[in-house]
């Protein structure tokens, strides 16, 4: 299997290298939704379609069939809500040191937040203004399985409750001896999120944009499979969601003076999520070699060891180009969620010229895991190379603007025969007689 391995280093010299590369890109974006027109796609979208129409049709027995079809969990109507006595409980439990931890983390993201955040206030500028509002009501969308996901709670809802947002919904598959696992539960609880409940995959996001199982909420944020990507696509228009997200990338810009280990032990950190794409991009040949060692010899000692390396196979390379600047063109057009920059005293220097990236980690010590758990950015971030229009997420996303016009008697005299010619130039007549009504008085 090592061996096999040797194949994702690619040298731009190769008369195929465009080629790879634009497979890697087609690859990460079939992951990321079915977004294809093979036929398995397309039925998969149809799926999606059915399952929306069934919940409007049938509200929470269609949720209920869903779940046990693809939760293998069958939840009476009054199981559906986690109670707030359990919630309490799962806080209980939770180990004091893994609690600290959590506790700091919660405070590290509030901080960054509260820093960045353009407030929940009205601007004026003379006659005109802008006034921002936080919305209503978000749901949270957090992936369940075996390992809990506190830091998706985290990094979803501290931005929200800091921008003001009034009601947040955590929707979680019960796959955890047919629950929610404890953990997550206890952080909804320590954020104080009183309303969880036990759903999962595209029926979660189903629910949550429609008022036939609970009240819809106004925006769905969180990350999720194809599934969950998919429904959010679907949703869309009746709802706000953060981003359509696929697996989670990382793509490292390093030259000589990076540490091959380091290198490599990031590119598996990414590779273990399978699918999650794991990308170097150097200028140096040996650079490159020395990494591809490493990361077989670093493979051998992984429990997901097989299907790290098949994720590597999928969606890993080693991109040899000829110079940096050539790096440096082809990371923006790659637009990755992760980019790690390890190139010495000269990383700060290549990062100024990143112009697309979800989130931007510098140096040798700022590995991704330091934004997936505890630096104070949301961890959730655009994929796909929508980074070219989608941003981390963050406080800012969790409000809207509201245009605010006002003008008195004396500046709509001022204005008014520009703005009446700019109508009568449409045809809109009734809109000039708005205004030339009130000059005759």
């Amino acid at each position: 299997m090592s061996d096999e391995l040797d194949k994702i280093l690619i040298s731009s010299g190769q008369p195929d290298f465009d080629q790879q590369i634009e497979d890697l890109h087609g690859n990460l974006l079939k992951a990321a939704r079915f977004g294809g027109f093979d036929d398995e796609s397309k039925a998969n979208r149809d799926t999606i379609h059915k399952l929306r129409g069934d919940v409007d049709q049938r509200g929470y027995e269609a949720v209920r069939e869903w779940t046990r079809k693809y939760d293998g969990v069958d939840l009476n109507r009054d199981a559906f809500q986690v109670p707030q006595a359990v919630l309490r409980e799962a806080h209980r439990r939770i180990g004091k040191e893994l609690l600290a931890s959590i506790r700091k983390a919660i405070v590290n993201v509030r901080d960054y937040q509260a820093r960045i955040f353009i407030g929940a206030k009205t601007h004026w500028f003379e006659n005109t203004g802008i006034k921002y509002t936080a919305i209503q009501r978000v749901g949270v969308c957090v992936p369940g399985g075996s390992a809990p996901l506190p830091s998706t709670v985290i990094m979803t809802a501290v931005p929200a409750q800091v921008a003001g947002v009034e009601e947040i919904v955590v929707v979680s598959p019960p796959r955890y001896n047919s629950d929610i696992h404890p953990v997550t539960l206890g952080v909804c609880y320590e954020l104080g999120i009183n309303e969880v409940y036990r759903v999962g995959g595209a029926q979660a996001v189903v629910t949550l944009a429609s008022d036939k199982v609970i009240r819809k909420v106004d925006k769905i944020v969180g990350p999720g499979n194809q599934w969950v990507q998919s429904a959010k696509k679907e949703a869309f228009g009746g709802v706000d969601i953060d981003s359509v997200a696929g697996p989670s990338e990382v793509l490292i810009i390093a030259n000589d003076q990076a540490n091959p280990k380091w290198v490599a032990a990031d590119m598996l950190s990414q590779a273990e999520h399978d699918p999650g794409s794991a990308v170097l991009f150097t200028d140096s040949n040996h650079l490159a070699s020395r990494v591809l060692v490493e990361l077989k010899r670093q493979l051998g000692g992984l429990g997901r060891c097989e299907r790290t390396t098949r994720c590597l196979l999928q969606f890993g390379r080693i991109v040899i180009f000829r110079s940096m600047d050539a790096v440096i063109k082809n990371v923006n057009d790659f637009a990755p969620e992760h980019l790690q920059i390890q190139c010495g005293d000269k990383s700060r220097q290549i990062a100024e010229k990143i112009i697309n990236a979800g989130a931007i980690f510098i140096g040798d010590y700022s590995p991704v895991a330091v934004g997936d758990y505890w630096a104070g950015p949301s961890h959730t971030l655009p994929t796909g190379q929508t980074a070219k229009f989608f941003s981390a997420l963050s406080a800012n996303d969790f409000i809207k603007s509201t245009s605010i016009i006002e003008y008195s008697k004396e500046q709509l005299a001022a204005s008014a025969e520009d703005i009446i010619r700019l109508a009568e130039a449409e045809g809109l007549d009734a809109h000039a007689k708005s205004v030339r009504i009130r000059q005759q008085g």
